[in-house]
């Protein structure tokens, strides 16, 4: 603290506080599967509230089709940031289609295993959608903005062939480097990690298949 999250749409813009968000919501918990695009999962119990408690309080317009994500910009305190040669531009920015965003399942995350959120998980409050490679989920978020346009997204302008814009967990579409069709299950046991088949959809198809019909997930990867 202090922590300004600040959500806008056009000219219309308002700023929270953390304690403001807070204060709108109750926290609910959430055991999610995370699949990371580097083809390693765990299962994660995060603090939060859902994105669409957040997005039916601020009322976007009809004009807005896609959510926009960007993490805060401090490399006094970041060192990452500050890099001579950063291997990403920052701020780091993410993206999500309005119904991606509205889905019952994508969580703003403010805690994880009964305390908040630390740095490193990005404190204090950050992105979950589980059925998408971890990279989706960006973390310390300091801006919301509803736009019309698909958002450039941070990891799709720095290396497109590698990471789409939908990032769906997929175990047959492979990464350019390594295979999506297993994962490693960390923390790994006395023998290292339990390596397991990835669902589609990170094992949430039955709850987010419907939103990709008719699209080639091929193409849209």
């Amino acid at each position: 603290k202090p922590w300004t999250l600040s959500v806008n749409e056009g000219d219309r813009s308002i700023n929270l506080s953390y304690d403001d968000l807070l204060d709108m919501f109750a926290l609910e918990e959430r055991i999610y599967r995370l699949r990371c695009v580097e083809a390693w999962s765990m299962v994660i119990p995060w603090l939060g509230i859902p994105l669409r408690s957040l997005i039916d309080q601020l009322k976007p317009t009809s004009q807005a089709k896609f959510v926009r994500f960007e993490t805060v910009l401090r490399p006094s305190e970041m060192p990452g940031q500050r890099a001579l040669f950063p291997s990403i531009d920052y701020p780091y920015v993410e993206g999500l289609r309005m119904d991606e965003a509205m889905h019952p399942l994508t969580f703003l995350a403010v805690g994880v295993y009964g305390q908040s959120l630390p740095k490193q998980n990005g404190a204090p409050i950050r992105l979950v959608v589980p059925w998408k490679y971890g990279f989706k989920s960006i973390k310390s978020i300091a801006k919301i903005s509803f736009v019309r346009d698909q958002p450039k997204t941070t990891w799709e302008l720095s290396n497109s062939r590698e990471y789409g814009f939908y990032a769906n967990v997929n175990p047959s579409v492979n990464h350019p480097r390594w295979s999506q069709a297993s994962e490693r299950r960390l923390p790994g046991g006395f023998f290292g990690a339990t390596r397991q088949p990835t669902q589609m959809f990170n094992g949430y198809a039955d709850e987010v298949g419907d939103l990709y019909q008719g699209m080639d997930l091929r193409k849209f990867y």
